[in-house]
């Protein structure tokens, strides 16, 4: 394939000004990350969009065990008696519910609710299993997919069906689940940063933007390509309220019957969505070395001369306990392959051809800057992990210093429609707490609550809607 049909491959992606909807679409099918199926609002998630979430679940499943958290299997459906036993839950997620009504050709006797989240069922399950003090604290996790009728979908992004964790705990105090919700959001936070290359904000939601039934909501929030927030996961605080509806009780140390608090949080396959959309660039995916399906891509030059794909192979095999390693020997040009790999956003690309072995050496590439360094083959296994942190830092650095540069402060509600209008990106705002100020600014500036940062800063003393008293600082923005 010539150098032009390599062009007019990258150019097949709508560049991200002209269109950021459709070059995020673009690049979740075209990366082979997804596909489009045949049933309502469902997508196919391909293999190499598979074993991203893998790489992904494998890091969060670590994280959670390292807390002594144990992974459980609940059922796929919920009986509507369980799923009404609390008011303020089934409330909030009536509009997104799927029945069954049919078992073959028998009408059920009840409904049968395709899970949206599990909490109801968990608690079914905590009744029967706690009795004591000493039975605490459950710290259970589930990985599975869920359901929600969704009337508008984009693959990661919103699908009817998707796939996630979620984490349900319960314990012998307030303090103790308070501290449980907190840490995990911390989890969250040090995944996304560490493993992901994607700084978040972490804070509170408002009681507006609260999960269905929970005390305290606390998110992380994290910025896109577009200035766009993406709410990357959620972690919920819900005192003894489900407890209570579903009468679990247990014996204190004082011998008097209390009543557990509980947690739930969770992350779900939109955080490949935020990847994309993060660290994304007109040629495809850019993916952070931690979570990347194929870490290194050896792609042999000249390959049909002498030695050439056996040096190639060899340097696989060595690298194959160091890396996530493939080497393309199909005879596609070298410039479709570096285009195709650039586009599936493999951290590093490494070229050898028959000057590089002559000369006992090989050209890396990086996906993030283009950069290329000459590495001597004996020093491989000291530079190739030196290399891919310095994708990740790069990765990084220049997400932050994106949400830093599209980053503004409003003190008048004038000042935040014209950022709103004009500049895409997080304002921070005081806010004097009255969700009617909340709905004002939705209503007038097309912006809803991110979250109310743990760092606080005073940009002014009064509510930047109703000029009221404020001493509580909240990110404001739009968001996917």
């Amino acid at each position: 394939m010539s150098d032009n049909s390599n062009k007019k491959m990258v150019e097949s992606i709508t560049p991200m000004d002209e269109d950021f909807a459709k070059w995020y679409t673009d690049v979740a099918i075209k990366a082979e990350l997804a596909a489009y199926s045949g049933v309502r609002g469902c997508m196919i998630i391909r293999p190499y969009g598979t074993a991203l979430w893998e790489n992904i679940r494998d890091d969060l499943d670590a994280r959670f065990k390292e807390l002594g958290h144990e992974n459980v299997m609940m059922p796929l459906f919920i009986p509507e008696r369980l799923l009404e036993k609390e008011k303020a839950h089934v409330e909030g997620f009536a509009p997104e519910v799927a029945w069954v009504t049919h078992g073959g050709e028998e009408k059920l006797a009840e409904r049968l609710c395709v899970r949206p989240t599990s909490e109801t069922l968990f608690c079914d399950h905590y009744r029967d299993i706690i009795q004591s003090y000493r039975d605490l604290p459950k710290l259970y996790n589930q990985w599975c997919s869920v359901v929600r009728w969704e009337k508008t979908t984009r693959p990661f992004l919103r699908t009817t069906e998707f796939f996630w964790q979620e984490g349900h705990t319960m314990h012998e105090t307030a303090e103790e689940a308070m501290e449980e919700t907190v840490r995990m959001l911390n989890v969250y936070a040090d995944f996304c940063e560490q493993s992901l290359a994607i700084p978040v904000l972490k804070g509170r939601k408002t009681d507006k933007e609260k999960f269905a039934g929970a005390e305290i909501t606390y998110t992380i929030e994290a910025m896109m390509h577009d200035g766009k927030a993406l709410q990357s996961a959620t972690s919920h605080y819900f005192g003894d309220g489900f407890a209570r509806a579903f009468d679990i009780q247990f014996t204190g140390r004082d011998n008097t019957l209390q009543y557990p608090f509980q947690t739930s949080w969770g992350m779900s396959t939109r955080i490949i969505g935020a990847v994309i959309m993060t660290h994304g660039d007109n040629d495809g995916l850019v993916l952070p070395p931690a979570v990347a399906p194929v870490q290194v891509v050896i792609i042999p030059i000249a390959q049909h001369k002498p030695g050439v794909l056996e040096a190639a192979a060899a340097l696989r095999d060595r690298l194959k306990p160091l890396v996530r390693v493939r080497m393309d020997d199909t005879d596609n040009s070298a410039g479709w392959k570096f285009a195709e790999y650039e586009m599936k956003g493999v951290p590093l690309r490494l070229e050898i051809g028959p000057r590089d072995i002559e000369n006992n050496q090989c050209v890396i590439v990086r996906r993030d800057n283009r950069e290329k360094t000459v590495v001597p083959l004996d020093r491989l296994e000291q530079e190739l992990p030196n290399l891919l942190k310095a994708v990740h830092d790069g990765l990084y650095k220049k997400a932050l210093d994106r949400r830093e540069s599209m980053t503004y402060s409003a003190a008048t509600i004038d000042e935040l429609k014209e950022i709103a209008d004009n500049k895409p990106g997080f304002i921070k705002a005081m806010w004097c707490g009255d969700t009617g100020c909340e709905e004002t600014l939705k209503e007038q500036a097309g912006v809803t609550s991110r979250c109310i940062p743990f760092e606080q800063e005073k940009i002014s003393d009064t509510c930047v809607c109703c000029k009221k008293p404020a001493d509580k600082l909240v990110v404001w923005g739009k968001a996917y």
